[in-house]
Parts: structure tokens; sequence; C-alpha cells
């Protein structure tokens, strides 16, 4: 088929979105789902030149399905590819609340705020100093901090809302974070912690058999929610033990990209769930499930 006659087609059947009879509308409905992602502007520019109530219904519930379908394709592709870069998981979640973000729009206010660190660090700091400096830039001057008026909001979740709004939950604030660290160079890890995720700032001690520095060691941990501060392994145990939580190696140690998607996906269940949106959470579990797979 080539491209006029696709477009052709594509046009004829959004149409038909008022189409009053419902077996006939499903099969329309399923037409549309086949054109996939490129779709959607057809529905968008039709939807602007209609009043019809049910027919915007039916433009937005298709729009949504197909962007759902789309988030889901590209998240099982992530996972087969090994979930190397955590910041374009967290764009492809936002995705499913705000369809039109920008990736590179993203990444540029990422990269702002990064060069407004790394110009305020030396090679001279030592790991705590570092630290020190980053917390100012980030928490004092860009305003970063923990939601806490509306801890629960779905909005918490997503990447873009979070840089817009400088508020998040302990998982957002902490991904940007632990993003702009890496890309200074600066060994800073996320650390999957019951009820509360943290930071590892890491680095080497020397192998007890050859002397040589190649054993990766937590130095200390940070709290990217609570303005980057930092506590010791005594302070994790501390928490473990006031949870009666026993003390796994996991939870002191830094956890892979798939558990920080996972771990944002569940918050997004629970937060949809408490604002009663049960269908979205249930797409949210479906999205879950992606990275339980082997």
């Amino acid at each position: 088929m080539g491209m006029e006659e696709k477009i052709r087609e594509i046009q004829a059947l959004v149409s038909l979105i008022d189409e009053p009879d419902q077996k006939v509308f499903d099969e329309i409905s399923s037409q549309i789902h086949s054109f996939g992602p490129e779709v959607i502007p057809f529905l968008e520019a039709h939807g602007e030149s209609i009043v019809d109530d049910l027919a915007q219904r039916r433009i937005e519930r298709l729009i949504h399905e197909i962007n759902y379908k789309e988030i889901h394709k590209e998240l099982e592709a992530w996972v087969r590819g090994g979930c190397v870069e955590l910041l374009p998981a967290c764009i492809l979640i936002a995705r499913y609340r705000y369809p039109d973000i920008l990736e590179d729009e993203v990444f540029r206010e990422i990269n702002k705020i990064r060069k407004e660190i790394w110009l305020e660090l030396n090679e001279n700091l030592t790991a705590l100093e570092q630290v020190r400096v980053f917390n100012h830039v980030f928490y004092s001057i860009n305003g970063f901090g923990g939601n806490l008026d509306n801890y629960h909001s779905p909005g918490n979740s997503y990447i873009n809302k979070v840089l817009e709004t400088r508020k998040g939950n302990p998982l957002s604030i902490g991904i940007i974070y632990m993003h702009i660290a890496q890309s200074l160079d600066m060994p800073v890890f996320g650390i999957n912690l019951p009820e509360h995720f943290v930071l590892a700032y890491t680095g080497t001690e020397p192998d007890p058999n050859t002397l040589e520095k190649n054993k990766q060691v937590v130095l200390f941990y940070i709290n990217a929610f609570s303005k980057g501060a930092v506590f010791s392994r005594q302070d994790v145990e501390l928490f473990l033990k006031q949870l009666n939580l026993p003390l796994n190696p996991e939870f002191f140690l830094p956890c892979r990209n798939r558990d920080i998607i996972k771990r944002m996906l569940n918050n997004l269940v629970n937060a949809y769930e408490k604002e009663g949106e049960i269908e979205r959470a249930d797409e949210m579990m479906r999205l879950r499930k992606v990275l339980e797979q082997k």
C-alpha cells in the first residue's frame, strides 16, 4: 500500500468514528488499531473538528489504547535489550499519561542542571564534599524536594512532571539525582530498600588476597527525598529492624534498572488505586508483568 493510499484509508476510517452501530464500530476500531501510532495525529485532528460527545470519547479511547499498546511493546523491547538505559524507560512510562512528552526536552532540562553542578565540582573534592556541592545546586538552587503535600499523587512518578514541579517521591527524585551524579562520574546507585528508595555512593577497597582495589563497596548512603541527607549502614540496619525486616544483603547493595522501573510501576499501581482509577491501576499491573518475565 502506497503512502497516499494509506492516508486515504486512515482518513476514511477516522471519518466513521461516529458510527451508531456498535458492532460495525468495533470492526472500524480494529482496523484503526492495525495502523498503530501513526494513526494518532489523524484521530487528534478529527477530534478538533467535531463536537459529538460519543465520537470524542471514542477518539480519546482509541488514542489511549494505541498509545498503551505501543508502550507495552517498547517496554518488552527494553527488557529484551538488557534494561541498559534507565532514563529512556522512565520517559517511556511517562508517555502513558503524557503521550506528547519529548525525550529531548527531558534530557535538555537534566543536562542544564548537570552543567550547573559540574561548574561547582573539582577533582580535589572528597566523596562527601562532592555530595555537599551536588546537594546545594540540586536542592537549594534548583528547588528539588519531596512532595509531602500530595505524596501519593501519580504525578510524582512521571519524570517530566517531576522536572516541571521540582517535586516527587523518593524514587523519582532519586532517579534524577542518580542519573546526573553518574553523568558526572560520581558512583551513585539506587538501593531498593523496603518502604523507601535511597541511593549509595560506592567506592573500592583492597582485595585482602591481592591488595588490589577492585572490590566495590558502599561508602555511605544518600536520602534523595530528604535533601540528600547522608547516612550509614548502621542507619539502614536500624531502619530495617524498626520495620521488623531481615537484614537481607540486597537491601544494602545497588539494584538493577529493571528493579527500579518495577518499583515505579508499583508506585503507580498504588497511586491509581488510592484515586479510585482501577482501570489505570490494572494497566500499570500489566506493564509490571513485563518486568517479571525472565
